[in-house]
Formats: structure tokens, C-alpha cells, sequence
């Protein structure tokens, strides 16, 4: 059988048709989109304490913490002095939480079309400096670390629904396959940055 061929340049320069490679190479198709669409009623009304659950985690740790200073992108209310001062009932947090349960309801509400993958690959943009606020600018790893937490909480909340052994793993294989999707719309505009910071790399791509 002959290998495909895809075209690697284009990869990098056409969210589309990076979102159907990784989607295709992983998986990720009609059938895990019906999964994650089917376990939505079932889930909605989580979408709070996950969200809750995702916070606690991140007022854990102070790194992630000083991100939540800089005023988000489409928030016009007042931003907290410092992160020492900030507390979870702040404007700006609830806020963010908002956004949070927002994209969790899409992602098993949505129609998976080009809207839905420009909004996925929002999602990694805006926490770089290359879409909303330019003063935000969370490191790579702060968002490998919280990705990889909302993978879990996500998962572990999907195990306890009490589906049916067949339907429960393929639901957690299609939001694993969706998961590892969103992630490398997350960790493409840091190599993008990386490029940008050294140009001579842009020579081997």
C-alpha cells in the first residue's frame, strides 16, 4: 500500500488542512464526533465543578497564577493590582471561567467544521502574544501542564457517567483523540514563535 503524501509546508500555514491530518493520523472522525456529541446532556451539567476543579488547580501554583493579571482578551472590567492580591471570586476569574465552560459545551455541542477549527486553534493563538492581549504570554509548559490536567479531569468525569463498558471507551478514546488534537493547536504558535525569534531555523522547515 502506497504511503500517503502530505504536503509539509502547507502544515504549517493551513489550519484546515493541519486539523484533517492530525485528526485522520489520530483517528478522529465521524464516529468519535458522534461520541463526544452523544455524551453532551450527560455532561453539561459537570461543566461547573469541572471548570471549579481546573481553577483550584491553577490558584495551586503561583506561575500560573501571574497570568491572570494582564486584562484577558474581551474582559472590560477591573484587573486585580497583582497576583498576591488576586482571589478566585475576581471579576476577571469568573470571567475566565465563563470562557472555560464555554469551550467545554462546544466541544461536545459543536459542529466540527472550519468555525470549530478556527476556534480550536484560537484557543492555543490567544494565550501567545499573537492574538489578544500582546502582554500575555503564557510559557509553553504552563499550558502543557494545565492540558494535560483537563485531559484527566475530563476523562475521569467521563469514566464516572456511568455509561455502558462498550460506549465508555470509545467516549474516552474520541476525547483523547480530540484532546491530543487541541494540543497541537496549542503548541504550534510557540514553534511559530520560535521560528520567529531564530529566522535561520526557518531554513529546515
Amino acid at each position: 500500500m502506497a504511503a500517503k503524501v502530505v504536503d509539509e509546508r502547507r502544515l504549517e500555514t493551513d489550519t484546515g488542512y493541519r486539523f484533517q491530518y492530525v485528526a485522520e493520523f489520530v483517528g478522529f472522525g465521524a464516529a468519535e464526533i458522534e461520541a463526544v456529541r452523544a455524551v453532551a446532556p450527560l455532561l453539561a451539567p459537570i461543566v461547573p465543578r469541572l471548570v471549579d476543579a481546573v481553577y483550584d488547580r491553577l490558584f495551586a501554583y503561583e506561575c500560573p497564577r501571574r497570568h491572570f493579571v494582564p486584562r484577558q482578551s474581551g474582559y472590560s472590567g477591573p484587573v486585580p493590582p497583582s497576583a498576591d492580591s488576586l482571589a478566585p471570586d475576581h471579576p476577571q476569574i469568573q470571567f475566565r471561567k465563563q470562557h472555560l465552560a464555554q469551550y467545554l459545551v462546544r466541544l461536545v455541542t459543536g459542529a466540527y467544521d472550519g468555525a470549530m477549527v478556527e476556534y480550536l486553534n484560537l484557543v492555543g493563538k490567544i494565550h501567545t502574544p499573537q492574538a489578544g492581549n500582546p502582554a500575555l504570554d503564557v510559557p509553553l509548559v504552563q499550558m502543557n501542564a494545565l492540558m494535560g490536567f483537563v485531559s484527566s479531569a475530563l476523562l475521569e468525569t467521563l469514566a464516572g457517567l456511568g455509561l455502558d463498558h462498550a460506549t465508555e471507551l470509545k467516549t474516552l478514546g474520541a476525547f483523547n483523540k480530540l484532546l491530543w488534537i487541541q494540543n497541537d493547536l496549542i503548541t504550534r504558535h510557540y514553534q511559530a514563535s520560535s521560528l520567529r525569534d531564530c529566522p535561520e531555523r526557518m531554513l529546515s522547515v
